[in-house]
């Protein structure tokens, strides 16, 4: 049978999954796409807002989502949806302070070199030379690991190169936290050495530092409408509330993808792009199904709580992306979505809120969360004194990314398998990222590579 012949099923309408099946009917193959719930995303969808005080038609995200200048393979996602315009680059954000303190860190060219050796707004001379020294060793050992990062925490890597608490506060611990989703005690070292090391070979290659951007577009229009379109354009065959049950494997070729109703899809070749929280019984006639399943449960999983906050005056905010040191645990950052996406403040003022690693509050009501961040934002932003909650919608994410604590670098698996015809793909597979948008990408760029093949 000729390649263009073959019937290609991708399992998993997230990123991976998404760009999987964009990039495979970009080449001309015949692609199913099979989604478990009734809309396309996965972790990463907007959301209609209620009708309300805050009037409808508004598009808030299901969680707001930083992107790296390195993320190419995202981009190329975004050029083949032609979105790849909706993403813009500050040249700097701010960093927040309870006591009312706050600095201005650069994200573009030089100036994000110069904050990464200290922009505490105490630190002394002798702690920016401290931390200078102290981020040469992380860089030079992030592209040279010693052998026991996988078997330490980032904390303990950050004192062993010497960094001092000022810089560790101001900037390291919090970049961190927002990579691994995972604070710096109990997160994996060898997780952040691979992503700065990824962003240190990557801004050699391009002659510039990695940079931090944002969507200009609400994330339904910047991933799924796009890759709609080309869906429609292609012939793709998206099954909505399509649960994939197993699939089946004979001689060492996949036949077909079994549904939870009995049903069967005839398949020539399949992309796997289920998150590890799911992928218990897809694999059963993979000869490796054991040691990849073993190894999903032990990745575990990360919670996030993301809170859309509808305010009816502004914080004063001065950036697109704002972070809250001190107050990990509660909100790592908040998102201007008026500076963000121009939004309209006629009715009230948008703010997103996230917190990584939400291990205490994922459990907490509605409620208490939203009291609990309105308290903090009050500590941080004078203007919040007297603000008022119009209107709030939470997006708790139990299980949002696999666990990178240490002791898991080894376990993500590769995309390729035994069966040539069966490939894997999403963020817990093998990449050069932590849990991202950009793994999962280039996740699914490596399983396209490996069934086209």
């Amino acid at each position: 049978m000729g390649d263009d012949a073959r019937h290609f099923v991708v399992i998993g309408g997230g990123l991976a999954g998404l760009a999987s099946t964009v990039w495979l009917a970009e080449a001309g193959r015949t692609v199913t796409l099979l989604e478990r719930r009734g809309s396309l995303g996965g972790r990463t969808h907007a959301m209609r807002a209620e009708t309300g005080s805050n009037g409808p038609g508004d598009v808030p995200d299901n969680g707001q989502h930083v992107i790296a200048s390195g993320y190419q393979h995202l981009y190329r996602y975004l050029t083949s949806v032609g979105t790849r315009q909706h993403v813009a680059f500050p040249k700097s954000s701010t960093l927040r302070w309870p006591d009312g303190r706050k600095v201005t860190m650069q994200t573009t060219g030089f100036g994000a070199i110069r904050t990464l050796f200290g922009v505490h707004p105490d630190a002394s001379w002798a702690d920016r030379l401290r931390a200078a020294r102290a981020t040469m060793l992380l860089g030079w050992q992030a592209l040279r690991q010693p052998a026991d990062l996988a078997d330490i925490s980032t904390e303990q890597w950050f004192d062993r190169v010497g960094m001092p608490a000022p810089a560790r506060e101001a900037l390291w611990d919090w970049l961190a936290l927002g990579i691994a989703a995972e604070p710096v005690a109990q997160e994996s070292a060898k997780v952040f050495a691979n992503v700065l090391g990824t962003g240190i070979r990557l801004g050699i290659k391009h002659r510039t530092p990695v940079t931090i951007g944002y969507p200009t577009v609400d994330l339904d229009t910047l991933y799924i409408e796009g890759a709609v379109k080309v869906f429609d354009e292609r012939g793709v065959d998206v099954r909505y509330r399509a649960v994939a049950r197993k699939i089946r494997i004979e001689d060492g070729a996949v036949r077909a993808v079994q549904l939870a109703d009995g049903t069967e899809i005839p398949a020539d070749a399949v992309v796997c792009a289920v998150p590890n929280s799911n992928i218990a019984g897809l694999l059963d006639d993979l000869p490796e199904h054991p040691e990849i399943y073993a190894a999903a449960d032990k990745l575990g999983y990360t919670p996030i709580v993301s809170t859309n906050l509808y305010l009816d005056r502004p914080l004063g905010t001065e950036s697109a992306f704002e972070g809250l040191i001190g107050g990990t645990g509660v909100i790592d950052e908040v998102f201007d979505r008026q500076i963000m996406h121009g939004r309209s403040t006629e009715r009230s003022w948008l703010y997103c809120l996230t917190t990584s690693g939400a291990y205490e509050q994922i459990h907490k009501s509605n409620d208490e969360i939203v009291a609990e961040q309105l308290a903090l934002l009050r500590r941080y932003y004078p203007a919040a004194t007297e603000a008022k909650v119009l209107e709030a919608q939470l997006v708790k994410m139990p299980r949002a990314t696999f666990s990178q604590v240490v002791g898991t670098d080894s376990l993500r698996p590769p995309q390729r398998t035994s069966v040539p015809s069966l490939a894997l793909a999403g963020d817990w597979t093998a990449t050069d990222w932590s849990a991202t948008m950009e793994s999962a990408v280039q996740s699914a760029a490596k399983a396209v590579e490996l069934l086209l093949k």
